[in-house]
């Protein structure tokens, strides 16, 4: 066993006598304190590994068999604070009453506390926004590492979100989730010009089997994805702003279906739109533009939804961040 201030990592051999075991089996039999649900979810979350100098099973998986002389790396995260500290961090609150907040998120910002971010969040910042008014709170039926947290925007994600003050608009939004009829617009800048300029993606998206990290389109399993996209402009071949309206909100499902068509979002370090770009067609300078962007160029630009029932929809829009927008004007001279 290796501990560092980050994470426990622990050495698995596979001794003579236990290949052909569930992986997930062997590893709860050789680990007394984890249990085999909480290492089925440590696999999933791409937290264990071969040795490089052991043989190869493949793509790991709670049910894959283990072979002798195996050596598995388990990465064990440390745990968070049961309950989230209030911190003093700028927010950009856009609408607030007794039963919401919309945010308009920075991309960078993580939305919750979670093993690698144990603060400095979204819910650290809106905790500590409620202590600093003098009260208040939010809805308790995330738990209390998510209190009000209804949906999440990636951590590269800018845009507009809802965060529930109390359990019965909690609920009542995630009913609205669930039937689809939050309105949720999202605009992208991608690699290419997709053709036809508009349509629907329908793939389902669960786990990728080569890569436990990602998601991706399969073809068995999975959960409905569905996304409409319209090409907004078109900047030459190398680039388009597209909208993208989610019908659902699987993880990642965007980035996702946008790479499915071969038009990955620019500057997504999962899904192909990272990397040092060089693209046929952009300028050293709108390339030296494109390369300083660290995450996906993704920001969700419009949210609507009802706060309570019989009321009227609420309806927000915000301004592109000033990455986005900095990027558009380069791309403008091409």
């Amino acid at each position: 066993m290796n501990e560092n201030n980050s994470a426990t990592t622990y050495t698995v051999p596979v001794p003579a006598g236990k290949a052909g075991q569930r992986l997930d089996s062997f590893l709860a039999g050789e680990l007394d304190d984890i249990s085999r649900t909480r290492l089925k979810v440590l696999i999933d979350e791409g937290r264990v590994s071969l040795e490089q100098d052991g043989p190869s099973g493949g793509v790991l998986d709670p049910s894959s068999k283990v072979l002798e002389e195996q050596v598995f790396l388990v990465q064990v995260p440390p745990p968070i604070a049961a309950i989230p500290e209030a911190q003093s961090i700028p927010l950009d609150i856009v609408y607030e009453d007794d039963d919401v907040y919309v945010i308009d998120k920075a991309a960078g910002m993580v939305v919750h506390p979670a093993p690698g971010s144990p603060d400095g969040t979204l819910v650290n910042a809106l905790l500590g926004y409620a202590r600093d008014q003098g009260g208040g709170g939010l809805s308790g039926i995330g738990g209390v590492e998510r209190p009000g947290i209804v949906h999440r925007l990636d951590k590269g994600t800018s845009g507009l979100m809802v965060v529930a003050k109390n359990d019965v608009t909690h609920r009542f939004l995630s009913e609205q989730f669930a039937e689809r009829t939050i309105e949720r617009v999202y605009c992208a800048l991608v690699w290419g010009v997709p053709k036809p300029s508009q349509g629907e993606i329908s793939g389902n998206i669960g786990r990728s089997r080569v890569n436990r990290k990602k998601m991706a389109v399969v073809k068995g399993g999975g959960k409905v994805a569905l996304t409409r996209f319209k090409v907004i402009k078109a900047y030459g071949t190398a680039v388009s702003l597209v909208e993208c309206r989610l019908a659902t909100g699987r993880t990642h499902q965007i980035r996702v279906h946008m790479a499915s068509l071969g038009h990955p979002v620019i500057g997504d370090p999962l899904y192909g739109g990272g990397g040092k770009a060089k693209r046929r067609g952009l300028s050293d300078s709108v390339l030296a533009e494109v390369n300083g962007v660290d995450h996906q160029v993704l920001h969700a630009k419009i949210l609507g939804f009802m706060v309570r029932k019989g009321q009227s929809p609420l309806h927000f829009e915000s301004n592109y961040p000033k990455y986005f927008n900095m990027l558009i004007d380069k791309l403008k001279n091409i």
